[in-house]
């Protein structure tokens, strides 16, 4: 019969795609200083490009950047970019400009960690086999939450939403992941330190099965929003079992006939400049 495979190693489980990471912002220049000057991501060419909002691509995902108030995430995301050491020449560049806010930036553990000018956290990493086969990508969405809360919402994630879930660590220091895609996941990582108020921020999912999550939820109480037929919206993860409350984050959840869904996304080659021009290099020209 040949070579035996282990099948199930190739699932994916029903989130099929982290779309994006939604914060809000208070002001467009200094996100475009710090999201496409420093981090050397691309501004969406084709959608919302006025004043009251902004998508930044990241291979086939995005940040959605809303101009009103402040939003931090509670945690950090991982970003993959395809050169270190040309983001660390960035981010030096960048500084003068975002002196007078949170913007802070260093290495630390062969990664580089920067902060935006409202202190929201990003951790960047070379590419690695870890993240697959992607030179530009939101690798992960890290959060932090309460002590004793990762096994529930690990069981929330497989039993509601259908994903891959998986815990690691022991008592007091467990964390859950969440496969939302190829090499692509959701961590919620156990911490005994005071968690700030949850602000409203979000994150956007596609998954295959629309409507079994869906149906889950809605028996919970859980659904917060019937957007339209593609897309419905929740807040809050519970236990299955217990049904306690565990951690709230809000999840955008559309269907893959969702009008947007693998969108083409424009990425562009940061190395790029008027002075320096190389025809034909304008666009990001790896793997995403």
């Amino acid at each position: 019969m040949g070579m035996r495979y282990d099948r199930a190693g190739q699932d994916l489980g029903n989130i099929i795609l982290l779309e994006h990471v939604n914060v809000t912002i208070p002001d467009q220049r200094l996100a475009t200083i710090f999201y496409v000057s420093g981090l050397g991501l691309t501004r969406d060419p084709y959608l919302m490009t006025g004043t009251d909002n902004m998508w930044v691509n990241v291979g086939r995902s995005q940040f959605h950047l809303p101009s009103r108030g402040t939003q931090v995430l509670r945690g950090r995301v991982g970003l993959v970019v395809p050169d270190l050491v040309a983001l660390k020449r960035r981010l030096e560049k960048v500084a003068p400009l975002l002196a007078e806010t949170r913007y802070a930036w260093a290495e630390r553990d062969g990664a580089i960690e920067a902060t935006c000018p409202w202190g929201n956290r990003y951790r960047c990493h070379a590419p690695a086999a870890e993240f697959g086969p992607t030179e530009l990508a939101i690798a992960y969405v890290e959060f932090d939450v309460p002590a004793g809360a990762a096994p529930g919402i690990a069981r929330f994630y497989g039993d509601i939403l259908g994903a891959r879930a998986a815990l690691a660590g022991g008592r007091g220091d467990r964390t859950a992941v969440i496969s939302t895609g190829l090499a692509q996941r959701l961590i919620f990582r156990e911490t005994a330190r005071p968690l700030p108020d949850y602000d409203g921020h979000h994150i956007q999912v596609y998954i295959a099965d629309f409507s079994g999550p869906h149906r889950r939820l809605l028996e919970r109480g859980l659904v917060t929003e019937e957007s339209d037929e593609y897309q419905y919206r929740f807040r809050e993860l519970v236990d299955p079992e217990s049904g306690q409350a565990l951690f709230t984050i809000e999840h955008e959840v559309r269907s893959l006939t969702h009008p947007l869904y693998a969108r083409p996304l424009v990425n562009r080659n940061p190395a790029q400049s008027n002075r320096g021009y190389v025809r034909g290099h304008d666009a990001f020209r790896g793997t995403y």
